[in-house]
């Protein structure tokens, strides 16, 4: 199993950063390197507790698809997910906003582990853990500038 774990400072409301990370428009917008989009449960908007989505995306060449659902949420605060159905063996996902002095510490901590036992093991220390954390950097880069920007009323409605 691996441990991800990032810092995001952004100058702008948490609320407001809790709703970009969460929404499934931006989502697909800060992952167009992977070709991400949303086919299956939610698909436009803002993601809530109990609701999944069925990404599919090509990782190293190959196309896939990976199910989450949303199993904690505590508004504007927290939320997390954890994947149904996908390449990993397992995934777990908590996105963490706190008020800083008028920003927000958008704390990412993202779990997983990879199937076929040691290959997946080897496979994790060896690049996937390093492509998961620049994956969730760039993420975290796109919530920032649309956030600081004022972008995310058009995002937002």
């Amino acid at each position: 199993m691996t441990i991800i774990y990032l810092e995001t400072i952004i100058n702008a409301p948490a609320q407001v950063c809790f709703d970009l990370s969460r929404s499934i428009d931006l989502h697909q917008v800060s992952t167009v390197k992977t070709k991400e989009r949303a086919v299956a449960g939610k698909t436009k908007g803002l993601i809530e507790k109990g609701e999944f989505v069925t990404w599919e995306a090509v990782h190293f060449g190959i196309k896939q698809n990976l199910t989450v659902t949303i199993v904690e949420m505590k508004a504007p605060e927290f939320f997390s997910d954890r994947m149904v159905k996908g390449a990993f063996k397992s995934m777990y996902h908590e996105h963490h906003f706190k008020n800083e002095n008028g920003k927000t510490l958008m704390i990412d901590v993202f779990t997983f582990a990879a199937p076929l036992g040691f290959l997946g093991i080897m496979a994790e220390k060896l690049f996937l853990k390093n492509y998961m954390k620049k994956f969730l950097i760039e993420r975290n880069e796109v919530i920032k500038r649309v956030a600081e920007s004022g972008d995310w009323k058009k995002v937002l409605g």
